[in-house]
């Protein structure tokens, strides 16, 4: 497996004044060596955790310093869904979820 793709929604999430890149380039950098780090670009994309409680599609979830980065393991390149501050809501973290496709 070769990578990673973003979602066109994930560089639109609202981060508010969280400390995550907010310029595309430096953002596809910051989750390039994030993923690198984290092994999502290898061949064990189910390597994160499921959550039940925030949705019912087979996504996996990854922790990222404060952020939880949303992926759906079975596309190919991984298909990145949204990048999301861990102590968001969960109630909207879900209907974001159930809104995005």
């Amino acid at each position: 497996m070769s990578g990673f793709v973003l979602h066109p929604d994930a560089l639109t999430d609202q981060y508010g004044n969280i400390s995550l890149p907010t310029i595309p380039v430096q953002l596809a950098v910051f989750l390039r060596k994030s993923m690198k780090r984290f092994a999502l670009s290898s061949p064990f994309p189910q390597v994160g955790h499921s959550r039940s409680d925030l949705t019912s599609r087979p996504l996996r979830f990854h922790p990222l310093r404060d952020f939880l980065i949303v992926y759906a393991p079975d596309e190919k390149p991984l298909l990145v869904l949204a990048i999301l501050h861990g102590r968001r809501n969960p109630r909207v973290i879900a209907a974001l979820l159930r809104d995005r496709k």
